[in-house]
């Protein structure tokens, strides 16, 4: 089980707590005193098991269209781990997930930021 709250530190906001709101059979949620910042944690098993962590945001701006009114705006960012049944240890799984993280967080984030900028 997820260590009750989590943090997470998003620029420029800083650190933020995320205490638990909701748990169940293979799901953990957790939010911000606002809830404009949400952290899911959820396990599916069939054929394969799917390991999902997510991240949800949500932020309220001037409408870019009415600068008079303020729109509500939100956006994601998940990770999936998608694994056989049998054939792959944890250990074998992590190292997988940390090459692919440590390849996306070289260089300053680069290719994060080339992916967010519709490259491939």
């Amino acid at each position: 089980m997820f260590a009750d709250p989590q943090s997470v530190t998003i620029a420029p906001a800083g650190a933020l707590s995320l205490p638990r709101v909701s748990s169940g059979d293979n799901f953990g949620k957790f939010s911000s005193a606002d809830g404009f910042v949400t952290e899911t944690v959820k396990h599916l098993y069939g054929a394969r098991s799917r390991r999902t962590f997510r991240i949800n945001h949500k932020k309220v701006v001037p409408d870019p269209l009415f600068p008079a009114q303020n729109t509500p705006y939100s956006m994601s960012f998940y990770i999936v781990a998608d694994v056989p049944n049998v054939g792959y240890t944890v250990a074998e799984q992590k190292a997988v997930i940390d090459g692919a993280l440590a390849q996306l967080q070289a260089t300053s984030g680069l290719l994060i930021t080339k992916i967010l900028g519709g490259e491939n």
